[in-house]
Formats: C-alpha cells, sequence, structure tokens
C-alpha cells in the first residue's frame, strides 16, 4: 500500500481530526487561555499550528502502525 492509501483509508482522517480537536483544544487552553480570557487573541498561526500538529502527528503514526501490521501479514 501506498502512503497516500494509509494516510487517507480506513477512518485515519477522522480519528485524526477528533483527535486533533481534543488536543488542539487542550493545548489552545493551555498556552493561550490567559490570553484569550483577556481578550487578547493569539496570532491565528499558533492557534491553526496548534491543531495540525497533532492531526499530523496522529496520521503519522497510523501510517507506521498500519505498515508494521502489514509486514506482519507477509
Amino acid at each position: 500500500m501506498k502512503n497516500l492509501e494509509l494516510a487517507f483509508g480506513h477512518g485515519t482522517p477522522l480519528k485524526a481530526f477528533i483527535t486533533a480537536i481534543l488536543v488542539g483544544t487542550i493545548l489552545t487552553a493551555i498556552n493561550h487561555g490567559d490570553q484569550i480570557i483577556n481578550g487578547e487573541f493569539p496570532h491565528f498561526a499558533k492557534i491553526a499550528m496548534t491543531y495540525i500538529v497533532p492531526y499530523v502527528v496522529t496520521t503519522w503514526g497510523s501510517i507506521i502502525g498500519k505498515k508494521s501490521k502489514l509486514n506482519e501479514d507477509k
């Protein structure tokens, strides 16, 4: 299987999206919560990266796990 098939098959995008929403929200609250409460909003790029990184890490982990499983099955 190719990496794109591994990344976009078997529910990986949905799992990565849910993880990104949960982890990204928690990290945003931890890292920027005081600013947001005070009405000061951090730069959009910082918030976006707080959500993008967990998505990418979850997707990458899924690819690695699926490759490992495929190698065991051979």
